[in-house]
């Protein structure tokens, strides 16, 4: 316990001390390189979800094991947010696109919430070198490097791509772009034909709309844990003690709530092409 307490006490300190350093210039937007495995960098934000991505893993394994009819706390807990979620999209993606939307979904929703919490684990931010002129330190979080929030947007939308044609079909997702969504029987054949070149035009803004969604989604994320990083590091840099803990209660709180905007934003774009009636194909 004296151990344990001791280093709590000095990552504490050496958590202060890098704050104090870096608190005038802030937190560095780009990811520092460490090393090079195959000629591809190694940053301080690929570390970091490594090691917290095998922490993670470890701890569910640990605390869940194998799952029991009656379940542990540990595997209550889990099974909780597992349905919370199932109930808060499977409305919005519809039934018959939700058993192979669920997973992404709930992937990218733990995903992003421990990594947008990483930055608040003793360790992170912490240890690294100091060269005279800035502390380089050795791990960041991955929601606040602009090429994982990018990467994860990418996977998201390719996703959406591949999940939108198996569910609903090639021909009624270029109908949902581009076809003429007046009514055939109800309105006169020279206003719909006049309407075909309006939805063409609709449909072309949609692809752009489309293609800008990944950039969107990547620097929504970004910006608000990266600018977390730096209030907490101004702030513990300011006054160490005391002052900065509401606002690490605020992180969790952000944390939290950018991951599930990030999971609701990729389902609703799914059951926008997804989640329709049987009469609408």
């Amino acid at each position: 316990m004296f151990f344990v307490n001791k280093l709590t006490t000095t990552v504490f300190l050496l958590s202060c001390a890098v704050s104090v350093l870096n608190a005038a210039d802030g937190v560095s937007p780009k990811a520092y390189k460490l090393t090079e495995v195959l000629g591809l960098p190694i940053t301080n934000s690929i570390l970091t979800t490594w090691v917290i991505s095998i922490l993670f893993i470890g701890l569910i394994r640990l605390s869940v094991g194998k799952p029991k009819l009656i379940p542990s706390k540990a595997q209550a807990v889990v099974e909780n947010l597992v349905d919370g979620l199932k109930d808060l999209l499977e409305p919005i993606v519809g039934k018959k696109a939700f058993p192979v939307t669920f997973p992404l979904l709930i992937g990218l929703f733990i995903f992003i919430v421990v990594h947008n919490w990483s930055g608040l684990f003793p360790g992170v931010g912490v240890f690294g070198h100091y060269d005279g002129a800035r502390f380089t330190y050795w791990m960041r979080p991955a929601s606040a490097d602009l090429n994982a929030t990018f990467g994860m947007a990418l996977v998201a939308m390719i996703a959406w791509l591949f999940i939108s044609l198996k569910v609903a079909g090639p021909k009624f997702f270029i109908w949902e772009l581009f076809g003429n969504k007046a009514d055939k029987k109800e309105t006169p054949t020279p206003i719909y034909i006049l309407l075909i070149p309006i939805f063409l035009m609709v449909g072309i803004i949609e692809v752009v709309s489309i293609a800008f969604r990944p950039i969107s989604l990547s620097f929504r994320l970004f910006g608000n844990v990266f600018g977390g990083e730096n209030l907490l590091t101004s702030m513990t840099g300011m006054a160490p003690f005391i002052v900065p803990i509401p606002f690490y209660f605020y992180e969790v709180l952000v944390g939290v709530v950018q991951a599930l905007i990030f999971t609701l934003l990729v389902a609703i774009y799914i059951g926008l092409i997804t989640n329709h009636e049987e009469e609408s194909h």
